[in-house]
C-alpha cells in the first residue's frame, strides 16, 4: 500500500488507538518497580507515541501531499530526472502521456474523460512547461465531434505541483461530478503550477531581461491549447482559476488581459506580487512594472474590462480578508465581482477543497463554447 493510501492512514489511526487503550489497560500490571515492569512502561509509552506521531504525520501528508511515496519519504528516491526532448518546432503543444481519469469508468475516455500530460512550448515567451489537460467524457463522444469546449487554466500555489490539482484538490473528479449532475457544462481544464521556470517564483511577471511568465500564461498557453484541442480563442471561451500564488496570477492575468480571459477565480489570493529570496528582483527598479503587479493599483489606474472575477476568503483563519473586501470595493463596471467568504478556513487544501465545487460551477456559468 502506498504512502498516500487511505488504507495506510486508517491502519495507522487504528494502531495508535489500540496502543493507547492497551497502555491504559496494562498500566496497573506494570506499576511494580521491577526492571521488567519499568521496561514495559517505557516500551508502551514509546510505541504509543510513535504510533500517534505516525498517524498525525500520515494525516498531514494525505492532506498536503508533502511526499508521494515511501521511497520519497525515506530519501531513497535518488534517481536523476531524465531530460526528454520535446521539440515544439512547428507545434506549440506535445502530448507526452495519456492517463486514466480518477473517476468511476476512468479507463474509458467516453465514460470518465482523460488526463493528458503535455509539454507547452511558448513561442512568444520562450518558456516550455509541463501541464496536465483534463478532457471531459463528452470530448470523446461522436455527437460532440464538431463542437468546441470552454477551457480553464488552473494553477497551484508556490511551489506546488500540478499533480496536487488532480489528487489533492480533485479538480477533474469534481468537474466530472458537476457535469453529470447537470450543474456545470463540460469543460476542459489545463492544470499546471505557476513555477514555470523552477525553482524561481516569478509571480507571473514579465521580468525585465528575465522570464516572460505573464506572456506565457496570457498568450502562449491559450494559443497552444486552442491549437491542439477543440477550444475557441475568444475571451468567452477561457477562464483562469488558482489558489494562493495561483489565485493572484489568475486575477492579474484576467485583469490585464480581458481580451484573452473573460472570467477568473482567486482562492485565498493575495493582491500584490511578493518580493523575497524566492522571487529575486522582479522589476529591476521599474516602478511602472511594480505598480502593474499590484492588483489594487491596476483596478484604480487601468481600464477594467468586462471580465467576471471571483475571490475567496474566510472570516477566521485567512489573512487576506481585509484585502479581499478592498478588492471587491474597487471592482467597477463593466467588470463584475463575486465572492465566497467562509466562516472559518485556513490557507490550506482542506479550505480550498470546500471551494472548488462552487468555483467550477460559477466558472461553468460564465464561459461559453463558440
Amino acid at each position: 500500500m502506498g504512502l498516500t493510501s487511505r488504507k495506510v492512514l486508517a491502519l495507522a489511526v487504528l494502531l495508535a488507538a489500540l496502543l493507547f487503550f492497551a497502555t491504559i489497560w496494562l498500566w496497573p500490571r506494570l506499576s511494580r518497580r521491577t526492571s521488567r515492569a519499568v521496561f514495559g512502561r517505557v516500551g508502551l509509552l514509546f510505541a504509543t507515541q510513535l504510533a500517534v506521531f505516525a498517524a498525525v504525520g500520515l494525516a498531514a501528508n494525505h492532506s498536503f501531499l508533502f511526499y508521494g511515496s515511501w521511497a520519497d519519504l525515506f530519501g531513497r528516491q535518488q534517481d536523476l530526472g531524465a531530460v526528454m526532448d520535446h521539440s515544439t518546432v512547428g507545434r506549440q503543444l506535445k502530448i507526452v502521456e495519456k492517463q486514466r481519469s480518477p473517476v468511476p469508468g476512468g479507463s474509458r475516455p467516453m465514460a470518465g474523460g482523460q488526463i493528458q500530460k503535455v509539454v507547452v512550448g511558448g513561442r512568444k515567451s520562450g518558456i516550455d512547461s509541463t501541464a496536465f489537460v483534463y478532457l471531459p467524457p463528452e470530448y470523446f463522444r461522436p455527437e460532440y465531434a464538431r463542437k468546441t469546449f470552454p477551457a480553464s487554466v488552473v494553477l497551484t500555489g508556490y511551489p506546488g505541483t500540478a499533480e496536487n490539482l488532480i489528487t489533492g484538490l480533485r479538480y477533474p473528479k469534481t468537474a466530472w461530478e458537476l457535469s453529470r449532475q447537470g450543474r456545470m457544462q463540460p469543460m476542459i481544464l489545463v492544470m499546471l503550477r505557476p513555477t514555470v521556470v523552477p525553482p524561481r517564483d516569478t509571480e507571473c511577471v514579465d521580468v525585465p531581461g528575465g522570464p516572460q511568465t505573464e506572456t506565457f500564461f496570457a498568450k502562449d498557453l491559450p494559443s497552444a491549447v486552442s491549437g491542439a484541442y477543440r477550444v475557441g480563442v475568444a475571451p468567452r471561451n477561457w477562464g483562469f482559476i488558482g489558489n494562493s500564488t495561483g489565485g493572484y496570477c489568475a486575477l492579474k492575468i484576467a485583469l490585464h488581459h480581458p481580451d484573452r480571459f473573460s472570467a477568473a477565480a482567486g482562492l485565498s489570493a493575495y493582491y500584490k506580487a511578493a518580493v523575497d529570496p524566492t522571487t529575486g528582483d522582479l522589476f529591476r527598479g521599474n516602478r511602472d512594472l511594480r505598480n502593474r503587479a499590484d492588483l489594487m493599483w491596476s483596478l484604480d489606474h487601468l481600464p477594467q474590462g468586462a471580465s467576471s472575477l471571483l475571490v475567496t476568503s474566510s472570516r477566521k483563519g485567512e489573512g487576506n480578508l481585509k484585502a479581499t473586501r478592498k478588492f471587491i470595493d474597487k471592482v467597477k463596471a463593466p467588470a463584475k465581482v463575486s465572492s465566497i467568504i467562509l466562516d472559518s478556513g485556513g490557507h490550506n487544501f482542506n479550505t480550498w477543497r470546500r471551494e472548488v465545487s462552487p468555483v467550477l460551477e460559477w466558472m461553468g456559468g460564465r464561459l461559453r463554447p463558440n
